[in-house]
């Protein structure tokens, strides 16, 4: 297949492209420089400038830009940098792939933050979105963008993509050398429920839904038992062989954390039932191996 990816050079979008050339699909990755290469393509989201023909090629259009989440909750700038970017993106992608004649299926990024706080209760793809927490808004905003690709037909795979863990990335990366400093703490009560990938799943997840030509729709990326925050730093302690009595309080989460504060003291107890319906099979089931293969 002829897959175009836009967030090619970041954690995940180096990840995927390496997978999908290894298993034969060619890729073409778009930048904001000068093409360095015939595997990339230019283009400018903010004057919405990009390459048609290079869309109109493609078999399947893949979306992972956008600004990085880690930043200063408290900064509008960031605020903007993180919805703009974002939307844009997303945008420019779905109005292209809306003028092609034959558009090519958008797998567009966004994130579990969709569904807002649903405390204890089981969240699927068919749950209701709840609150106006920051990035609450922003994939709303995000997931709206996509409507151009599928009122002409494409077909639209949304990622409501949970934190990725790996051991070279954000957040488990600096969690690591927290819990190692002997750092290691519930946040609040420990009770909300905080969903989870491993990359290899993430990976899989995507690269199945990239070569599944008969599956839309969102799509919950996270592993099928959620833990509670308590439980997942139990398991971390465990894991890198530490302790882990200390508690954050909501409070000061509250302050610290600013417009994330949502994000890190709701629940969201996210089953991927979508991608479980579409038959992929996931290596990593519950917290304890999405660790193992993390920290592998």
């Amino acid at each position: 297949m002829r897959v175009v990816i836009a967030g090619a050079s970041g954690f995940l979008g180096t990840h995927l492209t390496e997978h999908l050339r290894v298993h034969g699909h060619e890729v073409t990755a778009l930048v904001r420089r000068e093409p360095a290469s015939a595997q990339e393509s230019r283009w400018d989201p903010s004057a919405g400038t990009i390459d048609a023909a290079v869309i109109e090629r493609a078999d399947a259009v893949v979306n992972l830009a956008g600004a990085a989440i880690a930043g200063n909750p408290h900064s509008k700038k960031w605020a903007v940098e993180v919805l703009d970017s974002r939307v844009s993106t997303t945008g420019l992608l779905a109005r292209t792939i809306a003028h092609t004649e034959r558009p090519p299926a958008f797998i567009a990024g966004n994130g579990i933050a969709w569904y807002g706080d649903h405390g204890n209760a089981p969240v699927t793809e068919e749950t209701g979105s709840v609150g106006d927490a920051f990035l609450t808004r922003v994939s709303h905003a995000w997931q709206d963008a996509t409507d151009e690709a599928r009122e002409a037909g494409a077909r639209v795979c949304v990622l409501r993509t949970s934190p990725v863990m790996d051991r070279t990335s954000p957040p488990l990366k600096q969690l690591k050398l927290l819990f190692q400093a002997g750092g290691g703490a519930r946040l609040g009560s420990g009770r909300q429920y905080m969903p989870m990938i491993s990359l290899r799943d993430w990976i899989g997840a995507v690269s199945y839904l990239i070569e599944s030509r008969d599956v839309s729709g969102a799509f919950n990326l996270c592993c099928p038992t959620t833990p509670t925050n308590a439980e997942f730093t139990e398991a971390l302690a465990a894991k890198l062989h530490r302790k882990a009595f200390l508690a954050v309080p909501s409070a000061v989460m509250k302050v610290a954390a600013g417009d994330l504060a949502p994000e890190l003291l709701g629940s969201v107890n996210a089953r991927p039932a979508a991608l479980e319906r579409a038959g992929y099979d996931f290596e990593d089931e519950d917290v304890r191996e999405v660790l193992a293969a993390a920290l592998a």
